[in-house]
């Protein structure tokens, strides 16, 4: 993802308590003071490709840029959930449903042709929402950030 992929956003993100799924296998180390973080992608128009989720430090000078992802997972956009074991903190999250399964957000000049999304339903009209709007928080009990992906074609 990069800062001229867009221009309307609209994101979704609900937390909500960490509960088990059958047979759940979290990225990561539990233990050593990690936090359970589970994230879903909703309102897939298919179930075609993968959703790509990235976090990004509570650095909004790293918010989106390249290599600054302190974690990331890629799942069936069939079973659009990713958890991950993090430190307790704020973090930025971002995602996108790569229905061709090139692993790269597809776009035209202005607008992005596969769905996206973002934490906290990061209000934007024109261009990337910023990084206080997305910013949200992992407590140490752990959460699960539910994001609504968004098409603009």
């Amino acid at each position: 993802m990069n800062h001229v992929f867009l221009l309307a956003l609209g994101a979704v993100a609900v937390l909500a308590p960490v509960q088990a799924h059958a047979a759940e296998t979290c990225q990561g180390t539990p233990g050593n003071g990690n936090a359970k973080l589970v994230l879903e992608a909703t309102t897939l128009h298919s179930a075609a490709g993968e959703v790509a989720f990235a976090i990004y430090p509570d650095d909004k000078s790293r918010f989106l840029a390249k290599g600054a992802k302190v974690g990331r997972a890629r799942v069936s956009a069939a079973s659009p959930r990713a958890c991950l074991w993090m430190k307790p903190g704020h973090y930025a999250i971002a995602q996108y449903h790569d229905e061709n399964g090139d692993h790269k957000f597809n776009r035209t000049l202005f607008v992005p042709k596969e769905g996206f999304g973002f934490s906290n339903d990061a209000p934007t009209s024109i261009g990337l929402p910023s990084f206080d709007a997305v910013r949200t928080a992992l407590p140490a009990s752990g959460t699960v950030v539910r994001m609504k992906m968004r098409y603009r074609q």
